[in-house]
């Protein structure tokens, strides 16, 4: 009984924070709008923009560090709720020049930043515990993705009536609610070094593990490919001529699929042979990634919906494989490793989209982004 009421608990609130990572998206329409149409910036300028406030994801082992030498996650992650609802109530009452929207942008996702580690590494040291790493994942990505619907309806909703300043004002009460929930979780016996050791102490025990560097290096090659997602953002609202709320229906939709990818590897994350999906998953993404060059109206609401099903199955079993190889005692901060390279892959991907898109065109680029679909394969027998 004990057992099962802890496990709730640890189901519980790594729902909640994922699923407020999913809500956090709810401005995102506006702010894409307010870019385009109100201050008329190109399809790379907006990518870049993107870029630059997703940085805060890319030193999450140093926010790994933090979390597993000082306090505990649980208070971590109070933390980062109470500065979240300050930067959203600036965010959604001022109107700000550019460089501090984007500063506070960057503030709030480092926050987020350190609410995802802390309850990684939560998931990490209890998963493994009780051989849940791939149930807690798939619920947690359930979450993310069952707020996306919010988010995708909602966004598209709250864009076209008031803009972005109040979508953010709408994720106080749901900061409240995690906060709330983090307050029932008790996080006893959870292990902590006598005294906090270094930074580069930690780092090192976590660099000269080969396996884990492999792995690290295996994703961040299977993560990147050169982005086009922004230009055909661009081609829904100026070729299809698709209203916002259309926009956001359609990513309600495609979020539904990605909940059914999750259900799907939670009934089967304990069976499937991960190696052998991991070689399937690499000439599915490369074939997938081509049918964009045929890009209409109708294949599009396709491609977003079965797409993302496959997707968020590959998806939860690559970080399902990271969270069983994380290294004890610094769970928080080998996972957030592996993490900061799936990030830095994604970060790069924006960056080298947002400058081969002039030079090579969408078709050109979608090329590309298949081809190096393959750059991970030969790292799968190391693995």
């Amino acid at each position: 009984m004990i057992q099962n009421k802890r496990l709730f608990w640890i189901f519980a609130l790594s729902s909640a924070v994922y699923f407020t990572q999913g809500i956090e998206s709810l401005p995102s329409q506006g702010l894409f709008y307010y870019l385009k149409e109100t201050l008329n910036f190109s399809p790379q300028k907006i990518m870049l923009l993107g870029s630059i406030t997703t940085l805060a994801w890319l030193i999450k082992p140093a926010i790994g560090f933090a979390i597993d030498n000082y306090l505990n996650k649980k208070i971590w992650i109070f933390i980062a709720l109470i500065f979240d609802i300050i930067l959203v109530l600036f965010l959604g009452l001022f109107s700000l020049p550019l460089i501090i929207l984007i500063a506070a942008l960057l503030l709030n996702s480092a926050n987020s930043a350190f609410r995802d580690v802390a309850v990684d590494g939560i998931m990490c040291v209890e998963g493994k515990k009780y051989g849940v790493t791939g149930k807690v994942q798939s619920i947690q990505w359930i979450s993310i993705t069952v707020s996306g619907l919010f988010a995708g309806l909602g966004g598209g909703y709250i864009a076209e009536r008031w803009g972005y300043k109040a979508a953010f004002l709408w994720l106080i009460p749901v900061y409240i609610l995690v906060g709330l929930t983090a307050y029932f979780y008790k996080n006893d016996g959870e292990i902590r070094a006598e005294s906090p050791s270094g930074l580069l102490v930690d780092l090192k025990k976590v660099i000269t593990d080969k396996r884990l560097l492999i792995v690290g290096l295996f994703i961040f090659l299977y993560k990147y490919s050169p982005s086009f997602g922004t230009p055909l953002f661009f081609i829904q609202r100026d070729q299809f001529q698709w209203s916002k709320i259309w926009i956001g229906g359609l990513t309600t939709v495609s979020t539904v699929f990605s909940v059914i990818g999750s259900l799907m590897y939670y009934k089967f994350s304990q069976r499937i042979n991960i190696k052998k999906w991991l070689v399937i998953s690499v000439f599915l993404g490369a074939a997938t990634t081509l049918c964009y060059l045929y890009y209409t109206p109708v294949t599009a609401v396709i491609y977003d919906t079965v797409f993302s099903l496959i997707g968020m199955f590959i998806f939860l079993m690559v970080m399902d494989f990271m969270a069983r190889n994380t290294t004890k005692g610094l769970e928080a901060t080998s996972f957030a490793l592996l993490c900061s390279m799936s990030n830095l892959s994604l970060v790069a991907s924006n960056l080298s989209g947002a400058f081969l898109l002039p030079m090579v065109g969408l078709k050109g680029l979608i090329l590309l982004s298949s081809l190096t679909s393959f750059l991970c394969l030969p790292l799968i027998k190391k693995i």
